[in-house]
């Protein structure tokens, strides 16, 4: 009996560690984006002000920075689900040869690290002309999750049933049409799951515009959050904190809209795959 009791405690103490693990270091951030004297310890502020909210918002070089991120993720997001919507409906709907060894490589694409490949394309960027521009950047993220976005729109589209769209197809509707009202309406779980990993992705992601980028006036906000690190370990922590409370707004917000949406879509997914 004590070895069950055991057994069934130590998952809930695991748990907890890893739930202290993170919230630790988020009441850090809430606790220091109000503390105008903010520093690595964890600590009431001794005055609570809006101080550093004001400092990083009224920022002219934030807010471009923020309205860059918001293009450079929502671009990207558009363009994947747009792109992968198109390339994963005849992967489902036709029987194309070598279709297997195709998705085989999809898949294999979608588990290769992006900074595996930066080294080329950065020397293919320089070559095109398209080094520190914000459309190239644009281009190579959505090529980024592509594979991903193709993998997943395939999934759903499988648990769609063809026989929707014949009907269709018989009172005149065209493929495109037949797609764009049978199949999109159908699918919407599908599509919010592949923008929310798709943009949230791209907005966490720190290495591509770095490397890609150069101008400090084109780069998104996932970069120029370094701006509050200064020389010699000093950094400024209140900024810093409210920064970082204001960059996982765009995610969150994005995330509170759909989640009834992805519930459904890991759901269906799961049973298309089955």
């Amino acid at each position: 009996m004590k070895n069950n009791k055991t057994q069934q405690i130590i998952p809930y103490i695991i748990l907890s560690v890893i739930a202290v693990l993170f919230i630790v270091p988020l009441l850090w951030v809430i606790f220091a984006s109000f503390d105008a004297q903010a520093t690595q310890v964890i600590k009431w502020p001794d005055e609570v002000t809006l101080d550093n909210y004001a400092s990083v918002i009224l920022d002219p070089a934030n807010q471009r920075a923020f309205l860059i991120g918001i293009f450079l993720s929502g671009g990207q997001t558009l363009l994947v689900v747009l792109l992968s919507l198109l390339a994963a409906y005849p992967l489902s709907r036709f029987p194309l040869k070598n279709k297997q060894k195709f998705m085989l490589a999809i898949l294999f694409m979608t588990s290769l690290p992006i900074t595996a490949v930066m080294v080329p394309v950065y020397q293919l960027f320089l070559f095109l002309n398209l080094h520190d521009s914000l459309m190239g950047t644009l281009l190579f993220l959505t090529a980024s999750q592509l594979p991903f976005g193709i993998w997943i729109m395939k999934n759903f589209i499988d648990g769609v049933p063809v026989d929707l769209e014949e009907s269709a197809w018989i009172d005149g509707a065209s493929l495109l049409v037949g797609m764009r009202k049978i199949v999109a309406p159908l699918m919407i779980p599908g599509i919010f799951t592949v923008s929310i990993f798709v943009f949230i992705g791209s907005w966490g992601n720190f290495f591509v515009p770095y490397i890609l980028l150069q101008s400090p006036s084109k780069l998104p906000a996932s970069v120029t959050i370094y701006q509050f690190f200064g020389q010699y370990g000093y950094a400024a922590y209140g900024q810093l904190a409210a920064y970082s409370i204001l960059y996982m707004l765009p995610a969150f917000i994005l995330f509170f809209f759909a989640q009834n949406h992805m519930s459904r879509g890991f759901t269906m997914g799961g049973a298309a795959k089955g």
